[in-house]
Formats: C-alpha cells, sequence, structure tokens
C-alpha cells in the first residue's frame, strides 16, 4: 500500500478553506494517512510555506506547524487539534510565529503554496525542546524511509 497523505477540507493543489487561515478560525485541518512503511519507529509533520513573502519573490520558507515522534500506528489528526489531544509521545516544534501548535495560512501578498509534509523515520527522536525546522531536519538526516506531501494553496 502507497504512503498517503490527505485532508479533509481540502484535495492536493487545491484552495485551502478559509477557516484554516488567520482570515477564518485558524484551526489546524483534518489530516489523514495511511501506508505507514513498514519498520517506521515515528512520524514527522512539517507544514511550510516557501513563498514567503511574495510568490513573485520569495526569499524565505515560513513555518507552520512542527510536529515529531508520531507513533506509526496513527492514521491522522482531528480538525482544530489542541496541544492535549496528540498522539501520545508525540512532540511540538516552534514555528516562525515562534510558538507551537499550528499557525494557518496568512499570506501578505499573492497566492501561496502551503507544503503538508509527511515523513517516516526509523528512529524515535529524542526531545529536542521545540526544535526549529532547521533542528528537526538535521535529527532526522539519515532516518527517512519516506514521505508524502500535500499541498494547498490560500490568497487573500
Amino acid at each position: 500500500m502507497p504512503f498517503t497523505l490527505s485532508a479533509s477540507g481540502f484535495a492536493d493543489r487545491d484552495e485551502i478553506p478559509q477557516r484554516f487561515t488567520c482570515d477564518g478560525e485558524d484551526i489546524s485541518p483534518a489530516l489523514n494517512w495511511s501506508g505507514v512503511p513498514e519498520g517506521a519507529q515515528s512520524l514527522v509533520l512539517i507544514v511550510d510555506d516557501p513563498d514567503a513573502p511574495d510568490p513573485a519573490a520569495p526569499k524565505m520558507t515560513w513555518v507552520h506547524w512542527l510536529l515529531y515522534n508520531l507513533p506509526p500506528t496513527s492514521t491522522g489528526l482531528p480538525e482544530a487539534v489542541a496541544a492535549g489531544d496528540l498522539p501520545a509521545g508525540t512532540l511540538q516544534g516552534s514555528n516562525d510565529w515562534r510558538r507551537t501548535g499550528y499557525g494557518g495560512p496568512c499570506p501578505p501578498k499573492g497566492r501561496h503554496r502551503y507544503f503538508h509534509k509527511l515523513y517516516a523515520l526509523d528512529v524515535v527522536l529524542p526531545d529536542l525542546k521545540r526544535p526549529s525546522k532547521a533542528e528537526l531536519e538535521k535529527a532526522m538526516q539519515g532516518h527517512i524511509i519516506d514521505q508524502v506531501q500535500l499541498i494547498g494553496t490560500y490568497q487573500r
């Protein structure tokens, strides 16, 4: 079975509904995955926007959400998931608002792409104490078994 990732609120490359953005409720969409590879010990979710601040002249990738050590037996996250409702053992990294948790699309200009990337790792990572994306990616190096992504778009 292939490793897949989907959202209940939008399809791959479709517009992200406003309720999941800073113009709406700013809640996380429900995400579902299947086909986690055999041998996976944990999952990592990174949601980021490579089009910041302007898709016509991107200067940085803005990080919206970092979760790691999701159990490989998990099959998704509910809409508007709260920290206390994350699967047991799941840890959070720091997004570019310098906080943990989901921060929805809030593009200052143009139509941005939001990459929801799910990685299957052959290890459970140590507690990285609210890592940045760069710190999390460094810890993941050499441990990625497989990855899948879902892209949503949004323009204000």
